[in-house]
């Protein structure tokens, strides 16, 4: 556990000036047997020349001038075909997919009532739709149960508003959420096995960890296997995970050894 692990310009040429300048060198010269000219055809001449010198002015100011950033389009409140989600729209079908009874007789990670919101993503077309350019809009909204250890999925329609198909699962573990991942670092820090975490992160800081907005935080599912001790047998059926830790402008602190079971919310080691 106590192991820390450690890890043109170049110059811009004014070339429109240098072009206006040649030009107006260019305008100064008189080409021989032009003395003896008409005045009248030599007056136009000049005229012409001088028309011309300031056409060509004008073109090298204008070929510097800064370029127009043009700001990108407000995003608007739905989005159409295969767009993503507007932040609408998945405000909107998170709202619509969580009713009243899966409020009540669920938990989140923290322990308190309601599922915990895992992804709400574009759902693919039916088969029958795949052609269709006004198929309609739907979205998944998939929420994990703590308090059965359940995936509940919710298909909703966005252009009815109601819920086409609900999907319970159990044994499934989708990616970890981070509000997931904080969790089981706040359960880490107060546990007697994240000792070693303290004082590693005490050791490269000179600080006290004492919250995970002290750290940078990832995460990846960890299920039981043949060599899984006894105490994370159940890693797989509950919602385990392994943390991979840095402190904030300072090294990775090596804690692949802990699991933290967020279902029953306790620490062990593996091998």
């Amino acid at each position: 556990m106590r192991t820390i692990v450690h890890r043109h310009l170049g110059k811009v040429v004014a070339g429109a000036a240098i072009a206006v300048a040649g030009t107006a060198v260019m305008v100064g010269i008189t080409l021989p047997g032009s003395a003896g000219a008409d005045d009248s055809g030599g007056g136009n001449g000049a005229g012409q020349t001088s028309q011309q010198a300031g056409q060509s002015q004008d073109q090298a100011q204008g070929a510097v001038q800064p370029g127009v950033v043009e700001e990108a389009p407000a995003e608007g409140d739905k989005g159409k075909g295969r767009d993503p989600l507007t932040d609408d729209e998945t405000e909107r079908v998170e709202k619509l997919a969580l009713d009243q009874q899966l409020f009540r007789t669920s938990e989140n990670v923290e322990g308190d009532k309601g599922p915990q919101r895992i992804t709400v993503d574009l759902a693919e077309p039916e088969e029958s739709e795949l052609d269709d350019p006004n198929a309609p809009r739907r979205a998944e909204v998939s929420f994990y149960d703590y308090k059965d250890d359940s995936l509940v999925t919710k298909t909703v329609n966005l252009d009815t508003g109601k819920v086409e198909g609900t999907d319970t699962q159990h044994g499934v573990q989708p990616p970890i959420s981070r509000a997931e991942t904080v969790e089981a670092a706040q359960l880490l820090i107060g546990d007697r096995l994240g000792a070693g975490l303290k004082a590693d992160f005490k050791d490269a800081t000179g600080k006290e960890l004492t919250t995970p907005d002290q750290l940078l935080l990832n995460s990846m599912v960890y299920r039981a296997n043949s060599g899984t001790p006894a105490a994370l047998a159940d890693c797989g059926k509950h919602r385990c995970l392994r943390l991979f830790v840095k402190a904030k402008n300072g090294p990775w602190i090596d804690s692949r050894d802990l699991v933290v079971d967020l279902s029953a919310r306790k620490i062990a080691k593996v091998g």
